[in-house]
């Protein structure tokens, strides 16, 4: 549910953003520079150096992971397009999963070259509608149809309190790794007009409680139908695959074409949404070194290099859903650590306010909690081991 510069905004977006990360507004180090000492540049490359790492490299590794998981996603579900438009009495030989991504990764990046999040706002309510509309087709065909035959809902027990603990620990890396799109709040509204008249963050607050407001009318009906209707007998891949494998027969294959579809639609939009940091920081690298606008084909390039990274990546290492929750356990200090941490350097609270005190709180708290997760999830694949297969994507069922 996201919503969206010119070229010249977009490295003043990203720089204010690194800057506050960094512990200075940007305005006030401008100010400083002629009464600052010989050692200070130092000091200050120091310190902007730091704030473009901890502000960057979160969102850049999760922005690709995310388009990755996508294309993963994305892929498997044209091949089961495929299979339901095609039919069981199909002869034709269905295109293995690899060449699913590649056609995947082509239809993303030609729908890539948009150039900023503000000329994507019309792409993705296209995504949050096509959202709303397969989650709602899945939940209502799976409660309509039922039970399935030998559904449980016991739940798993662990052998023991670690093995419990490491369990609990991965869910809630996965938990936060699924609301990775908090990453792109900060560059959401960065992208907004803001005087101090008409701040951007009135706007922001009442489009981010309408957007939970849908998140929650989606996912909560999905989560507890989906639950209710296959337990313990829904496949890894999701209930999306739980409707193609129990209800392929008995529902009509237009009916699970179009939410199929849909889902692919949701994927293509949502591409270009995560993508667009990592389109924002290669061209403004292209125009702070050259001084001038980044051509059309050199956009175009950047887009189809990150989208053959990508499909390198999804190709390679198949196994990326195993470090789903160590993934979303590094991310974690981005959406509940760094707001508290960039309020508190650029509005400089009174030490021992209210304010001052609970900010300090709470991103301290994110990053323990962040720190719990990341140990955890190591534990666990220290425990449990990770299975790696290296250029052998499975089969997505």
């Amino acid at each position: 549910m996201d919503v969206g510069d010119r070229v010249p905004d977009r490295g003043i977006r990203v720089a204010a953003l690194h800057a506050a990360a960094a512990g200075e507004p940007p305005r006030a180090r401008r100010r400083r520079h002629t009464l600052q000492p010989v050692h200070a540049p130092r000091h200050h490359r120091l310190r902007e150096r730091w704030g473009k790492i901890l502000a960057l490299l979160p969102t850049m590794y999760l922005s690709a992971g995310t388009c990755t998981a996508l294309i993963i996603v994305g892929g498997g579900s044209m091949k089961i397009l495929f299979s339901i438009a095609c039919g069981p009495a199909c002869l034709a030989r269905p295109p293995t999963m690899v060449e699913w991504y590649v056609v995947f990764v082509c239809v993303a990046v030609v729908l890539s070259q948009l150039p900023n999040l503000n000329s994507i706002a019309g792409v993705s309510l296209v995504g949050a509608t096509a959202a709303v509309g397969y989650c709602t087709m899945i939940w209502v065909i799976s409660v309509a149809k039922g039970r399935v035959a030998g559904v449980s809902y016991d739940p798993v027990k662990a052998s023991s309190d670690v093995d419990r603990t490491i369990a609990v620990l991965n869910g809630l890396g996965i938990i936060a790794f699924a609301f990775r799109g908090h990453n792109l709040v900060l560059e959401i509204q960065g992208t907004m007009p803001s005087t101090l008249k008409h701040p951007s963050h009135v706007p922001m607050w009442k489009g981010v409680k309408f957007a939970y407001l849908v998140v929650a009318l989606c996912l909560y009906p999905v989560a507890i139908g989906g639950f209710w209707a296959y337990g313990n007998q829904i496949p890894p891949n999701g209930i999306l695959s739980a409707l193609y494998k129990f209800h392929s027969r008995d529902v009509s294959r237009l009916v699970i074409g179009l939410a199929t579809l849909l889902v692919i639609v949701n994927c293509l939009t949502t591409f270009q949404i995560y993508a667009m940091p990592v389109f924002d920081n290669m061209e403004a690298g292209y125009v702070h070194k050259k001084n001038r606008p980044c051509p059309w084909w050199l956009r175009a390039g950047f887009r189809a290099l990150f989208g053959a990274i990508n499909l390198l990546i999804a190709v390679a290492l198949p196994f990326l859903s195993e470090l789903a929750g160590l993934l979303g356990g590094i991310s974690l200090p981005v959406t509940l650590a760094y707001p508290c941490f960039m309020w508190l350097a650029i509005m400089k609270p009174g030490r021992g306010t209210a304010m001052w005190c609970v900010n300090w709180a709470l991103g301290c708290l994110g990053m323990g909690l962040s720190f719990v997760l990341i140990v955890g999830n190591l534990w666990g694949l220290v425990a449990t081991g990770l299975h790696v297969q290296f250029f052998k994507p499975a089969e997505f069922q």
